[in-house]
C-alpha cells in the first residue's frame, strides 16, 4: 500500500516529519516576521511537501514578502516536473496557512485553483 508523507523544512532548514498545525504556523510567523535566514539566495523561505513513497511529490514555499511557489514532482528526487511552477503573492501570513492546509490535506485539486500568476 502506498504511504503518504508530510514534511516541513523551516527557515532554519530543519526538517519536521508530519508537521502539526502549531509547527506550520510557527514556520510562518518566522518568514512572514523576517526571523528567515538571509543567504546569499536571498530572504529565508520555509517549504512545505507532501507526497506518496511509490510516486507523486508536491513542493509549496513561502518566502518573505509573501512569494508562493508550488511545484509538482514525478517522485521524491524531483526528476519530472509535471507541470510549471506556480506562484503568487500572499501577503497575509493567514492565507499562506489556509494553503498550506490544502497541502496537509492533500487538497490538489483545490490548490490548482488557486489564482496563481503562472
Amino acid at each position: 500500500m502506498t504511504q503518504a508523507w508530510l514534511v516541513l523544512t523551516g527557515p532554519d532548514g530543519r526538517d519536521v516529519a508530519a508537521p502539526s498545525e502549531a509547527q506550520l504556523a510557527a514556520a510562518l510567523a518566522d518568514v512572514y516576521g523576517s526571523k528567515a535566514p538571509v543567504s546569499d539566495d536571498g530572504p529565508g523561505s520555509a517549504v512545505l511537501r507532501f507526497g506518496y513513497d511509490d510516486g507523486l511529490m508536491y513542493e509549496m514555499e513561502v518566502s518573505s514578502g509573501g512569494a508562493v511557489r508550488f511545484a509538482e514532482w514525478s517522485d521524491r528526487d524531483c526528476e519530472i516536473a509535471l507541470a510549471s511552477p506556480r506562484t503568487m503573492t500572499v501577503p497575509a501570513q493567514s492565507d499562506a496557512l489556509q494553503l498550506w492546509r490544502l497541502m496537509a490535506q492533500r487538497q490538489v485539486a483545490k490548490i490548482r485553483n488557486q489564482p496563481w500568476r503562472d
